[in-house]
Parts: C-alpha cells; sequence; structure tokens
C-alpha cells in the first residue's frame, strides 16, 4: 500500500472489517520525546482523561420543537456543532436553551480551568454570533457556596482569577488575613499561605432565551476546543485488546489495564491492533510504545429534545498539514463511513435516539 493510502476504521459497538484512517498532528511530536522520560512503573501517569461536551439542551423539556438536523464534526483541536429544529406547532415558543458542561476543580496535574471550562464557546444563531449568559455555581461537599465567595469579591469559574503557572490568584490575594482564614477554615482555600489552591468545584453552563418561530425551522450552531484524552499504550496492551487473545495475553503483567480501558473503549478492530503492536515493536523512538489521543463528545444531551434526532451526520476531520506522525482512527459506530473529501470522513445515521456516548480514538505512530 502506498505511504500515504488512506486507511479506514469505523466500529458499531463491536469489531468491523474496515480499515483505518490516518491523520496527522503537530503537537503530540512535540510533547512525545518529554512523555518518553517517564515509561514506567506506571504508563496511567503518562497521560490525561479527556472532558466530554456535547450538545445544547432544553432548560425546561418541549415536546413541541424537534431537532431535525444534527450535523456534528469533530477534529483533535475544534468541535463544531450544527443543528437546524423545527417547530411544527402552531405557536411561536420561547424557552431558555443551554450549553452544559461536566462540574470541573482545580487539578494540579490536569487541564487548566479554561479548558475545563470551555471559554473559547461560541454560538451563532441563524448565521449570526449570538450573546449568551454564563452560569457558575460554587459547590463544596454538596452544597452551593457561591454566595460565600462573591461576598469576598471572588470569581467563581476561574477560582478567584488563578494564575495557574504561580498557583495564586488574584481575588484571593486581596483578602485580609482574617477573610482568608474564614475562607481555610470553610474547606474553600487551601492553608498554604503560599498556594491559593481552591476547595470548590464549579458547575457551569452557558444559556440563552431562543424563540422559535411556529412552522419554522432555526438554525443554531456552537462550537469549542475539546479537552483531549491522551495516553501511551504498551503493545501488550494491543495484543490483549484483540477478540483472539488468549489468556496468558490478556493477564501479561506487562498489560496496564488504564492503557487497555481505553484502547477497548473505541472499538479498533484486530486487524488494527494487529499494525499497531507491530508498528509500537519495530519503532525504536517508541520504545515499544504506542500512543491514543481520544475526543469524547456527550452525544445522550440530544434526548432532552422531541425524539429522534431526524438526520444525524459526523463528520471527522484529519489535519491537512504533512507530518511525521499519522493516526489512525477509530470508533464505535452504527454505521459505515465514506470518504467526503481527502481529509473529511462522513457518517450518518436516520431517526437517532443517542444510548451512548461517543469517543473518537486517534492512534499515533511514525510513518
Amino acid at each position: 500500500m502506498p505511504e500515504n493510502a488512506i486507511l479506514v476504521n469505523i466500529s458499531l459497538g463491536r469489531r468491523s472489517t474496515c480499515d483505518d484512517l490516518c491523520v496527522v498532528k503537530k503537537t503530540v511530536c512535540a510533547l512525545l520525546p518529554l512523555l518518553l522520560f517517564a515509561l514506567k512503573p506506571s504508563l496511567a501517569d503518562d497521560g490525561a482523561a479527556s472532558i466530554g461536551a456535547g450538545g445544547v439542551v432544553l432548560m425546561k423539556r418541549e415536546p413541541r420543537i424537534t431537532m431535525q438536523k444534527e450535523v456534528l464534526t469533530i477534529r483533535v483541536d475544534k468541535v463544531t456543532v450544527d443543528y437546524e429544529f423545527r417547530n411544527d406547532s402552531d405557536e411561536d415558543i420561547t424557552t431558555g436553551v443551554a450549553f452544559p458542561i461536566p462540574p470541573y476543580k482545580m487539578d494540579m496535574n490536569g487541564p487548566g480551568f479554561r479548558l475545563q471550562g470551555f471559554d473559547d464557546f461560541k454560538l451563532t444563531v441563524e448565521g449570526k454570533p449570538t450573546q449568551f449568559d454564563i452560569e457558575a455555581r460554587a459547590i463544596l461537599k454538596g452544597k452551593d457556596v457561591t454566595k460565600a465567595l462573591k461576598t469576598y469579591g471572588i470569581d467563581v469559574p476561574t477560582f478567584g482569577h488563578l494564575d495557574e503557572e504561580h498557583n495564586q490568584a488574584r481575588d484571593v490575594r486581596r483578602l485580609s488575613g482574617a477573610q482568608r482564614t474564614a475562607l481555610v477554615r470553610a474547606g474553600l482555600l487551601d492553608a498554604d499561605p503560599n498556594m491559593d489552591w481552591a476547595g470548590w468545584t464549579v458547575e457551569k453552563k452557558y444559556y440563552w432565551t431562543q424563540t422559535f418561530l411556529a412552522h419554522t425551522t432555526t438554525h443554531i450552531s456552537h462550537s469549542y476546543s475539546p479537552v483531549v484524552g491522551f495516553g501511551l499504550v504498551p503493545q501488550s496492551s494491543f495484543r490483549a485488546a484483540k477478540s483472539t487473545a488468549s489468556v496468558a495475553d490478556r493477564n501479561n503483567r506487562d498489560v496496564d489495564p488504564e492503557s487497555l480501558k481505553e484502547v477497548k473503549s473505541v472499538c479498533p478492530t484486530d486487524a488494527l491492533l494487529s499494525s499497531l503492536q507491530k508498528a509500537s515493536l519495530i519503532d525504536q523512538q517508541m520504545n515499544g510504545l504506542g500512543y491514543l489521543e481520544y475526543v469524547d463528545f456527550i452525544l445522550t444531551t440530544a434526548n432532552t429534545w422531541k425524539q429522534p434526532i431526524s438526520d444525524f451526520t459526523l463528520f471527522i476531520e484529519r489535519p491537512k498539514d504533512n507530518h511525521r506522525e499519522n493516526y489512525r482512527v477509530s470508533l464505535c459506530w452504527p454505521g459505515k463511513v465514506e470518504q467526503a473529501q481527502p481529509n473529511l470522513f462522513k457518517a450518518t445515521a436516520a431517526d437517532l435516539v443517542p444510548t451512548h456516548e461517543l469517543r473518537i480514538g486517534f492512534f499515533g505512530f511514525n510513518k
């Protein structure tokens, strides 16, 4: 097969007989040499989890509005969702619509709060940029402590305008000693005076009021940068993930449970796993390892609308730059995939009622 051949792997929640899609991404090549310094003993420490966001939801269930069409485009650096909502009733319907994101907290080893908070969220309605409001609540041990933090002038979603490089928050630095002590006693701040380490979890959503005109289709689109998961994969995990793996393969002490779980979560075919195992063994730079990036998307948020999604389209876009690192894409999806353009692949479904979330895995290897 020519070196520039396009390979595709899409599965149906089980192993498929398709090939693999090669894509390219620069950032992993820059990160990989750094990551390879710490390969053992725990490969789970050499990765990061994806944070899955999803689509827009109704703040109050409205069965008269149908999601007629959803077009989801996923890249490793951007997720875009385009919708067509149809109001078949005889009345205009004005209701609240929101883009909720998973709760997040300060994580020294994870992504920063701007990534976790999807701060680059953008919204358009009928092709025009649209303003939205932001609700952010601070939760500590199941209790809403937003009001207490606002009393001290502390911004909730940014953990007091935290400088993540120095672990110091601008809003906290303004406090008196007595005020800081009160927050420490309440469990809202760490006791270390040199680190403004917040103790609360942020529950955040973007929301707006939308009018759906009677007997009219409304077009809404939003985009954001995904929080991409990453992990190193030993060749033993590729072997153990195969449907034909022996008991000895699965119980091999070199198999990392976390990497094996992540590999299986994107439904790779046995043919793909064999290819990745071979590539990791012969690639001296990888030292017997492969690597996996993955993007999560919460597809079931569509179920807040009148079911099903009449017309669903998934696009997977590969970067157009030519780099020495390639990726093969694998995901669990109920349908076939076609090549729409040289760097764009398309999957469709009619009358879709989502029952599972979507994860797209990008297995990396050197050319």
